[in-house]
């Protein structure tokens, strides 16, 4: 490695890999390739175009905290709008120019102080540092019930909408009632002659108006940055406050239960609203939040089916009762497998060690951010990174702030970083007591962020504990070895 020509490969080209991009080439860093799976940048709001799609967190702070765009139409943006912006900051920030679109990576190999990674189609790339940022949520979770296979009409998941399938005049199956699933029945109901929902867990909702934003409120964010960074802070501030709910703070989650309750009393219907109230206390879940979930629920052709299914059938789905569903197009809101990370992607790090060996019992990390056995070898967003309480963009800046740190550290001595084992775990048996005495691993429910042991995979602390947690490497959690040239 010589300075500033160390050869960085960037996995992904959602949010995360576009900010490492634009932090690399603020440090003067150029030697970089973000290889991308898709022929397409943009992540989670390049594939999910599924009708209603939105973002729940307020536009303004959904957004780089030094690329602000004052020109957000509504509260909350839509899914497009959040592409277009994402992919205008890349743009701006010269990202683009170092795309490779089509290179999903299949695995990373660390040999003789460099990584050696290989996509599907073949091509190869060596790298001194390898920075994934894979996300989260990208892989979809298609529950197996009998007969499927014979369904006689379309049927996708909403993360794979097929938009090539006109809704007009069909009977739509919608199976889920999570926060995407919410989206799709606000934006669908009415709109089609029936609507059936086949509800596994009914959800806690908190209303949220996606109030327009004037054109005197987008001029003065325009003409002025400060009024802009204050709006900013403000919405940060109130996010923080809420998710402060999962952990203590009585009065807030006080107030909150009573605006979810108070939500839900207004359905007209008891045998709906006994339908749609949950079992376990509200937070134990991600909050659902919506500014019209309840009113698309309670519109004619909309019905809510509890009862379990027996199989799928041909003309649609029959439930344990004996009752067939008929339905034209089946929709699966079935969410994600949160707990992939980095997988299916084969990664071999010092002495052989592999990433399935690491991660063997838990998927080990040292603040979500790096692996032990795994030198020059860093995540963004990686496992039991926060959420909940703020922003993941805000989350994502101060995971960056602290890579670059470690960045500058395995460049400038020329060395190979990795977190010890040891403090890897005693970081991460931390994070799981906080979380196991959170609401999320009190309050009764299931959810996809539990591990096999029922732990939350979420850390709850707040974006300042974060960023207080983060601010400096402390490099006695890490071996620091020179890198041996060949």
């Amino acid at each position: 490695m010589a300075g500033r020509d160390t050869r960085f490969i960037i996995i992904g080209s959602g949010i995360s890999g576009v900010l490492m991009a634009i932090r690399l080439l603020e440090q003067g860093y150029r030697n970089f390739t973000v290889l991308e799976k898709a022929s397409e940048m943009g992540g989670t709001w390049r594939d999910n175009v599924y009708p209603g799609v939105a973002c729940d967190v307020a536009a303004h702070l959904y957004t780089y905290s030094f690329a602000r765009n004052p020109g957000w139409q509504t509260r909350y943006a839509r899914g497009a709008d959040i592409w277009k912006y994402n992919q205008g900051v890349a743009r701006r920030y010269g990202v683009l120019p170092h795309i490779k679109y089509g290179k999903e990576v299949c695995s990373a190999r660390f040999a003789e102080g460099v990584w050696q990674l290989t996509t599907q189609d073949g091509c190869e790339y060596q790298a001194d540092v390898v920075i994934a940022a894979v996300g989260r949520l990208h892989h979809p979770v298609v529950p197996q019930i009998a007969g499927a296979e014979n369904f006689a009409g379309a049927q996708f998941h909403t993360a794979r909408w097929d938009q090539s399938v006109d809704l007009t005049c069909k009977r739509i199956g919608l199976i889920g009632t999570g926060s995407t699933a919410t989206q799709v029945i606000t934006a669908l109901a009415g709109e089609v002659p029936a609507l059936t929902v086949f509800q596994r867990t009914a959800q806690w909702v908190y209303p949220v108006k996606n109030t327009p934003n004037p054109w005197w409120r987008r001029l003065m964010f325009r003409l002025s940055p400060s009024h802009w960074k204050h709006y900013y802070l403000q919405l940060q501030s109130e996010t923080e406050e809420r998710g402060k709910a999962t952990t203590g703070s009585a009065e807030a989650r006080a107030a909150r239960d009573k605006v979810c309750h108070d939500m839900l009393a207004s359905i007209r219907d008891p045998e709906l609203r006994r339908k749609l109230t949950p079992d376990y206390e509200v937070g134990c879940k991600r909050l659902v939040f919506s500014d019209g979930f309840y009113d698309a629920i309670q519109k004619p052709g909309v019905e809510v089916i509890t009862e379990g299914f027996a199989r799928i059938e041909p003309e649609g789905v029959r439930t344990e009762d004996g009752a067939l569903h008929e339905i034209d197009v089946l929709v699966y809101a079935t969410g994600f497998d949160a707990h992939a990370y980095l997988r299916p992607m084969q990664v071999t790090g010092m002495d052989g060690r592999t990433l399935d060996q690491v991660w063997q019992d838990l998927p080990l990390s040292y603040h979500s951010v790096m692996i032990p056995h795994m030198p020059n070898f860093l995540m963004i967003n990686g496992p039991y990174s926060p959420g909940g309480s703020a922003s993941v963009i805000g989350i994502v800046e101060a995971q960056a702030d602290y890579l670059m740190q470690l960045i500058d550290r395995i460049v400038s001595d020329d060395v190979l970083l990795a977190p010890k084992e040891e403090a890897s775990r005693s970081w991460l048996e931390g994070v799981r007591e906080l979380a196991r005495n959170s609401l999320w691993g009190t309050g009764g429910c299931q959810s996809w962020y539990l591990d096999k042991t029922g732990t939350p995979t979420l850390n709850p602390i707040t974006l300042t504990e974060l960023k207080e947690q983060i601010a400096q490497p402390d490099y006695a959690d890490f071996v620091v070895e020179p890198r041996q040239r060949t």
